[in-house]
């Protein structure tokens, strides 16, 4: 199945996260804030259409990494550089701007599963330990005055995910807002004040 958005068009995989209402808000952000003279990282790239998305729609140079090798490969499937590991552990390198539409459904140990999907929906009991590891890892991979752009939801608890946020010395401000059924999403964009 194919899915068009945005001047591009992108294959999915039944193996990867489906991109829905969370990635294309993000993706549109992401337009708004990315120049052409960026270098920008995907964290949890998916099938790649936020990457794409940058890529078909901006000069900016894009590469994506995911810790499903099915989503890294879909990725490059669909024309975006791309490499399989867990948050920004294999990534050398500082970017303008990191990308993060994160697993953020608080997940009891009993409901977890061993599929690749769960890994994409997964935060941890609160929801917020995937994030917690991404906003410490990410420090290290921003130039000066840096932008990381995160997806939350009102499940995740995002007043307790911007104060984290700000204890680590990021600026935090609201980019979008939108509800969902019972759930509201905020694209959040942190900028590493300087180091």
């Amino acid at each position: 199945m194919d899915i068009h958005y945005k001047n591009t068009s992108i294959r999915i995989n039944p193996f990867v996260y489906e991109p829905c209402e969370d990635s294309f808000l993000l993706a549109e952000d992401a337009l708004s804030l990315i120049t052409n003279s960026d270098r920008v990282l995907e964290v949890g790239c998916g099938s790649g259409l936020i990457c794409a998305v940058i890529k078909n729609n901006t000069h900016a140079r894009i590469t994506g990494i995911d810790i499903n090798p099915h989503a890294a490969k879909c990725t490059k499937e669909n024309g975006v550089d791309a490499v399989r590991g867990d948050l920004l552990s294999c990534i050398r390198g500082k970017f303008d701007i990191i990308i993060f539409n994160p697993p953020y459904l608080p997940t009891k140990d009993e409901e977890r599963t061993s599929d690749w999907i769960n890994v994409a929906l997964d935060g941890g009991n609160d929801g917020r330990e995937i994030i917690n590891r991404f906003l410490e890892e990410a420090c290290d991979h921003l130039v000066e005055n840096g932008r990381i752009m995160i997806l939350v939801s009102s499940f995740t608890g995002i007043e307790k995910v911007k104060s984290r946020m700000i204890s680590l010395g990021y600026n935090v401000e609201e980019k979008s807002k939108e509800r969902y059924n019972f759930e509201e999403l905020l694209v959040i964009v942190g900028t590493m004040a300087k180091k």
